[in-house]
């Protein structure tokens, strides 16, 4: 924990430090005895690129949402909700790179308005996505 916490203090983007927190997310997949159930719900979450709800993870993987979320939690260190934000925001900075509009790019990612996209966006990088992406 304390060498992610290193590489966040040393990120100089906030991509880096995203990619920092999911490779260390990932890495607890491969500490931890693989469960192939959540292991599949990861592949499911990157596969959509976290756009996919928890209750179609639940339906695809006929698992209840309780066990579900402990397992995933135990495995991954954090919610799948949360691990498919980190996901769907991490392909955002990608499209951002692209050379897209902001309504591309928002609409695209599945938000339903770009209200609920630039609060998200704020949650990750403290900014608007149009203050974030004149620095890039």
């Amino acid at each position: 924990m304390e060498e992610v916490e290193e590489k966040l203090v040393l990120a100089s983007t906030d991509k880096q430090r995203i990619n920092s927190v999911e490779k260390f997310l990932l890495t607890q997949l491969k500490d931890i005895q693989t469960d192939k159930l959540i292991v599949e719900a990861v592949k499911l979450i990157y596969h959509s690129n976290g756009t996919i709800r928890v209750k179609e993870l639940n339906e695809k993987l006929l698992i209840s949402q309780s066990p579900f979320e402990k397992r995933f939690r135990k495995v991954v260190g954090t919610t799948a909700k949360k691990f498919a934000s980190i996901v769907r925001f991490n392909k955002v900075l990608d499209d951002l790179s692209k050379h897209k509009t902001l309504t591309e790019i928002c609409y695209e990612n599945n938000f339903f308005d770009q209200a609920h996209f630039i609060k998200d966006f704020k949650q990750y990088t403290g900014t608007a996505p149009e203050n974030f992406k004149r620095f890039m």
